[in-house]
């Protein structure tokens, strides 16, 4: 193939010469791809920079967010926690306490009578302080037949009983597992509050 000749179109001064370029067609096909692979990379890397940028920017925007979102999860479960537990703890300290001796005696029934069916001769012993007798007997009373002997015992808690029917005993402290809510219930509003100072 003959060589190509551009013609150039600028107006001749007196020291410029004609100067006409002349290429091979494989010359200029080898620069035109060399300029599109050096401008395609340029862009990809722009591209990529930029890309780069924006994912920087997404993860400070959504660390921030997050940190925002964690502090206002901690002031909502602060304000809830201070909301609850004056409930709970009046609950476990006022109401758990005498809910204790009203449910006391069907405790002493529930806990007597499979023992009798075993030993129906044997009178069961009772043993309770003298402020919890009342109850206790008179629902004792209303399951009939029962040989009872009831003895007092001052040293014992309101919420305490002790059953003896032959060699088997049982203990029924109400006392204790009242004191064990309110002391898991204390636990838990100390843990939280310590939690919260350190979250």
């Amino acid at each position: 193939m003959p060589p190509l000749k551009l013609q150039v179109f600028e107006t001749r001064s007196a020291r410029q010469q004609d100067q006409t370029v002349v290429m091979e067609a494989s010359a200029i096909e080898d620069a035109r791809l060399q300029a599109y692979e050096a401008g395609y990379a340029a862009g990809w890397e722009d591209a990529a920079a930029a890309a780069q940028a924006e994912q920087g920017r997404v993860g400070s925007e959504l660390g921030n967010n997050l940190q925002r979102l964690s502090f206002t999860y901690q002031e909502a479960r602060t304000h809830v926690l201070k909301s609850v537990k004056p409930v709970l703890v009046l609950l476990s300290t006022r109401l758990l306490p005498p809910l204790a001796q009203e449910i006391l005696a069907p405790i002493v029934l529930d806990t007597v009578m499979p023992l009798i069916d075993d030993l129906a001769d044997t009178p069961v012993r009772l043993l309770l302080n003298p402020a919890s007798r009342p109850a206790v007997e008179r629902l004792l009373s209303q399951a009939g037949g029962l040989s009872l002997i009831v003895e007092e015992e001052p040293t014992l808690g309101e919420g305490q009983v002790y059953l003896r029917l032959g060699e088997v005993e049982h203990r029924i402290d109400l006392d204790d597992a009242v004191q064990q809510i309110i002391r898991a219930v204390h636990d838990f509003f100390e843990y939280a509050e310590k939690e919260t100072g350190h979250g």
